[in-house]
Formats: C-alpha cells, structure tokens, sequence
C-alpha cells in the first residue's frame, strides 16, 4: 500500500497490528513503528524520544518503551553516531525473509 510517498506492507496492517495492539498489548510501540515508517526518507530516521512522543501524541517514556519493544521484537534497528545525538532508526521486515525460500 503506498500512502504519501511511502509503502506501508499489508503485513503491517493485516498482521503485526494485531499482534502488537493486542497480543502484547503495546499500542504505542505500533503507532512508533508508523511514524519512523513514515519518516524513512533516505532509508533512515533519526528522532530523540521526545521527537517521537511529539510525532506520536505520546509521553517520552511511553515512546522509550516502544522504541524498546520493537528493538527486542527485530522490528526496528537503531544506531547512535555519538551517546549524545538522535538515534537513527531504520524499520525492519522480518516477515518477508520468513516468506522467501
């Protein structure tokens, strides 16, 4: 699904909403997932946490622990180019290589 300028997978919608909303019951951890899918330009989006929880009506500490929950589930990788910057985040399709053979 293109929407703006990006891709969206149906996955998203059709499988890992569901899973993260209501199996792990972690909303704020799919509505970060979206945003840094949306704010992928160049392959990358670097935000602090308080830029997230601005993008995502959420508190900072909400969007830590999202941040912390897509990081464990390999939804998402995150690197630092110094302890003091933005950590860049690039979202990441494990279900994809599940599907190729």
């Amino acid at each position: 699904m293109d929407t703006h300028g990006y891709t969206l997978d149906r996955y998203v919608l059709d499988t890992l909403m569901a899973d993260l909303v209501g199996h792990d019951r972690q909303p704020s951890a799919f509505l970060v997932y979206l945003a840094i899918i949306a704010a992928h330009a160049d392959g990358r989006a670097s935000f602090s946490h308080a830029e997230l929880a601005e993008r995502t009506g959420q508190s900072r500490r909400t969007a830590q622990n999202a941040v912390e929950t897509l990081r464990r589930r390999g939804l998402i990788s995150i690197s630092r180019q110094a302890p003091t910057e933005p950590a860049t985040y690039v979202p990441l399709t494990p279900w994809r290589r599940q599907r190729e053979p």
